[in-house]
């Protein structure tokens, strides 16, 4: 079985339908290609059951030609479905013409079966576009897995040591959490553990060199979403600043500080939730 994902969005969306893209491969026993913009195909090379990315500008208004284009190419490999998550007349207009049997979609007159998504976590909320192939989703058992040649570049990157990991990802963002409390953080753990290890992830790294340096932390403290939700992908414990409910699951290695004024948080405000 062949499945074809229409998949705008930036990259935070593109992370959160992997697990929905994963299950529908696993149980459908199906061949995924996935149309998305081109700055984003590596991040679709980390799941194994995506055998096509097709790079297509959804933010960059295409005009008919870039979709005639588009139906080109997804006609001719026999889909079998189509897992929709773009919206708008021209996605429908191709779709109509695309000859693929089964269309899911939150709307649009060219879709077969209809999503309706519910309040939730995000991941988990994409449930509604495999329901209408028989597919079931539990996204929070959803892991990332990785090259192996990934992962001993981002080990090399460690500090030396033997002492536990504990990965900073800065969000970088206005409001974030205050920059000399992140420069301060390690070395105050650093009297109650001395064999810390710390450091702090690059944000310009492509994101699956950014995925392998958390899948070989011992534990994240992250304001950066993307950064939350691969650690939850790699099933590491996790303390959250500034993350709402609906953005990570309910698990017990996930520490949330919901804080909207990250600068209101102390240094022992995070350790505690660090555990220490």
């Amino acid at each position: 079985m062949r499945v074809l994902a229409l998949s705008p969005g930036n990259l935070q969306q593109q992370l959160e339908r992997l697990p929905a893209l994963a299950a529908a491969a696993e149980q459908l026993e199906a061949s995924l290609q996935v149309a998305c913009d081109p700055s984003h195909r590596s991040l679709w090379t980390m799941l194994p059951a995506v055998k096509k990315v097709i790079p297509f500008p959804f933010e960059a208004d295409p005009n008919l030609s870039d979709w005639a284009n588009l139906l080109g190419l997804v006609r001719e490999p026999d889909f079998q479905a189509c897992l929709n998550f773009a919206t708008g007349r021209q996605v429908n207009l191709m779709l109509s013409m695309s000859h693929i049997p089964m269309r899911v979609a939150t709307e649009g007159f060219a879709s077969t079966a209809s999503a309706t998504v519910e309040p939730g976590w995000t991941p988990q909320k994409l449930e509604a576009f495999l329901r209408p192939m028989g597919v079931s989703l539990n996204a929070d058992d959803f892991r990332l897995s990785l090259p192996a040649d990934a992962m001993e570049k981002a080990r090399s990157a460690q500090p030396a040591g033997d002492g536990p990991l504990l990965l900073l990802a800065p969000g970088g963002f206005p409001g974030d959490w205050p920059q000399e409390r992140w420069t301060s953080l390690p070395e105050t753990i650093r009297t109650k553990l001395p064999q810390l290890r710390s450091l702090v992830l690059r944000s310009d790294l492509p994101v699956a060199e950014r995925a392998a340096a958390v899948a070989c932390a011992d534990v994240v403290l992250s304001s950066c979403s993307l950064t939350q939700l691969i650690a939850t992908y790699c099933g590491l414990p996790l303390v959250a600043l500034g993350a709402r409910p609906d953005q990570l699951p309910q698990r017990d290695v996930i520490r949330r500080l919901e804080n909207e004024d990250l600068s209101s948080l102390s240094v022992a405000d995070v350790m505690q939730a660090l555990g220490f």
